[in-house]
């Protein structure tokens, strides 16, 4: 027996992240519908739709509270730049719409609390969709049977090349640079895989002299007990990701770690180090995986009352405070306390 419900979706904004990747994913879930799209240009609205080929019964909006205004919307998924993601979202919620919002949640931790205020009925979620890739959860499985041992080091990188002045990643005041845009990420593995928060943080920091944004940091963060997360990130720099787990008798490599290609299978590396050459590593293949798709139906299906989400406002408020601890720590030159 087939299960018809759906969760019907209304998108905030023609963001190019919602058009190119998170609602082809969403049109994917099994249990989610794309029924309307609000942008502040009408006519922008309407192109997006007719480009995803939804002309036929998704209604184009030309302000953002019409489109909370919609009693014929569940949930919304906000891509919109980051100093608007609070009030939208929280705009959105109190208007009776659960609400899916793109990273970073906020633009600092006391911003994100300010999230308390949607109704507790509301479910709300920051579009972290890497925890949703089987890869992750294999790794993490891993590390978790024992094999690596204790798990010690993660180490992570994520770069990519744009001296675009008028995108939004370039704009210092809306929360623009690499941190916020990617830093974020490999805070988030390193809680996800410790399964704990980091006590401290110091970092370092090049910045851009005419953006004024992040270009380039490094960052050591202490999870305690002595675990550490490194990771360097950069918006100016070769294209690059990878993510490593280190333990005390094995490690973890997720190859593609955050922008794993939706139709082609990934990889896991494992590692005993019985050849420092890598050679005889084992090699897990995932199977391929939309991960904006995996996290749709899994928000879908927490809407629907079917499977609780195992993330909400605290993780995100609480992922905000390290990102807090690395920027105190670019102005102190020291440790930050997270």
């Amino acid at each position: 027996m087939t299960d018809s419900r759906k969760v019907r979706w209304g998108i905030l904004s023609t963001a190019n992240i919602g058009l190119q990747k998170v609602i082809p994913a969403i049109l994917k879930s099994p249990h989610s519908e794309v029924v309307a799209i609000a942008s502040r240009d009408l006519g922008r609205a309407h192109t997006a739709i007719g480009h995803l080929g939804l002309r036929s019964h998704a209604r184009a909006y030309g302000s953002y509270e019409e489109l909370f205004a919609d009693p014929n919307v569940d949930a919304i998924y906000n891509p919109l730049p980051n100093h608007l993601h609070v009030p939208m979202t929280v705009a959105a919620a109190k208007a009776g719409k659960h609400v899916l919002c793109e990273k970073p949640i906020a633009l600092n931790a006391k911003e994100a609390e300010g999230l308390r205020e949607c109704p507790k009925d509301r479910i709300v979620m920051e579009a972290f969709m890497v925890r949703f890739h089987p890869q992750w959860q294999r790794a993490r499985e891993i590390a978790r049977s024992g094999e690596l041992g204790e798990l010690r080091a993660i180490r992570a990188a994520f770069c990519y090349f744009n001296d675009d002045a008028d995108n939004v990643r370039n704009q210092a005041d809306i929360g623009g640079g690499g941190i916020m845009d990617i830093g974020c990420y490999p805070i988030t593995a390193a809680r996800y895989l410790f399964e704990s928060e980091p006590l401290r943080v110091v970092s370092l920091v090049d910045r851009d002299p005419d953006f004024k944004t992040d270009r380039l940091a490094s960052v050591l963060a202490d999870f305690g007990y002595g675990r550490q997360l490194s990771f360097t990130c950069s918006t100016q720099a070769v294209p690059h990701q990878t993510i490593e787990l280190i333990g005390t008798k094995g490690r973890v490599e997720i190859v593609i770690p955050f922008n794993a290609p939706p139709d082609s299978p990934t990889a896991l590396i494992v590692d005993d180090g019985v050849a420092l050459d890598s050679s005889l590593a084992r090699r897990e293949i995932i199977r391929p995986v939309d991960q904006y798709t995996e996290q749709a139906e899994a928000f879908a299906l927490a809407v629907l009352g079917d499977k609780p989400l195992p993330y909400g406002i605290e993780d995100s408020i609480l992922n905000m405070r390290v990102i807090d601890a690395v920027f105190e720590s670019e102005k102190t030159s020291g440790w930050s306390k997270v």
